[in-house]
C-alpha cells in the first residue's frame, strides 16, 4: 500500500525554515531583514514572512522595529554565559537520568565524534556548508546526550535552544584548527566518562567542555 507523499509546506513554514537558516549565520548579527527581500527569494507573500518573524521575536532571536524590519538580536555575552549554564544543567540532568536508566548513550556519541573528524581531517579553515555540517553534527552530539533522558519535554526545551546554539557554534568554529581538535578531544572525554559511568567524571567532563567553548567564544581563541 503506497505511503501518503508529505504535505507541501505553507508559506509560513517555508519562511521561517529559510529564516532560521539565515539566523546560523553569526555575520548577519546586528543586520535589518527586509520581508520583501525574503518574500521574493523564497517566492511568497511578504504576510507569511511576517508571521515567521513574529514568531523569531517571540524566541528573542529578532526584534521588530517599525519601518526598519526586523532587527537580529546580537548575542551578548552575558547570553552565550547564561546560555552555556543553561545547557550544562540540561546535560547533567539527563545524563543522570539516562545512567539510572541504565541507557548511556556513548556508543552514538562516539560515531558523532568519528564523523566530526573526518569532515575536519587535514583541514586549515572550513567552507561555509562544511562549517554548517560540522555544528549540524555538534548539535546532534549534545542532542543524543539529552534524549536518552527519556524525556520528551526535556528533549524539546533542549532543541529550542537550537538556533542559540548554531550561532555560538559557528563563532567557536571560526577560531580554527586548534579549537576543532580540541572540541573533539574534550567530547571524547563525556564519552569516556559515559562508558565509565562516574557521574562526577560525567558532569566535570560536560562542564569543562562547555567552559572552554564559552571561552573560545568570548576570547576568538
Amino acid at each position: 500500500m503506497p505511503h501518503p507523499s508529505t504535505p507541501p509546506l505553507s508559506g509560513r513554514e517555508r519562511a521561517l525554515e529559510h529564516l532560521r537558516l539565515m539566523l546560523a549565520d553569526p555575520r548577519i548579527e546586528g543586520a535589518f531583514i527586509n520581508e520583501q527581500d525574503v518574500a521574493a527569494e523564497i517566492g511568497v507573500s511578504r504576510t507569511p514572512v511576517r508571521e515567521a518573524l513574529l514568531i523569531l521575536a517571540s524566541e528573542g532571536l529578532v526584534q521588530l522595529q517599525p519601518r526598519r524590519g526586523a532587527l537580529v538580536s546580537p548575542l551578548t555575552p552575558r547570553e552565550m554565559s547564561e546560555l552555556m549554564d543553561l545547557r550544562a544543567l540540561i546535560e547533567h540532568h539527563a545524563a543522570g537520568r539516562a545512567l539510572a536508566a541504565g541507557l548511556s548513550p556513548h556508543e552514538r556519541m562516539a560515531e558523532i565524534v568519528r564523523d566530526q573528524d573526518a569532515l575536519t581531517s587535514g583541514r586549515v579553515s572550513l567552507d561555509p556548508a562544511t562549517a554548517r555540517q560540522c555544528i549540524e553534527l555538534d548539535r546532534e552530539f549534545h542532542q543524543t546526550l539529552v534524549d536518552a533522558a527519556g524525556s520528551a519535554l526535556l528533549s524539546r526545551t533542549y532543541a529550542g535552544l537550537r538556533e542559540r546554539q548554531v550561532r555560538v557554534g559557528v563563532t567557536a568554529l571560526a577560531s580554527g584548527p586548534r579549537r576543532w581538535d580540541a572540541v573533539s578531544r574534550e567530547h571524547t572525554e563525556i564519552i569516556d566518562a559515559l562508558r565509565s559511568g562516574d557521574r562526577v567524571l560525567i558532569d566535570r567532563a560536560i562542564d569543562e567542555h562547555l567552559s572552554k567553548t564559552l571561552h573560545a567564544i568570548l576570547s576568538g581563541a
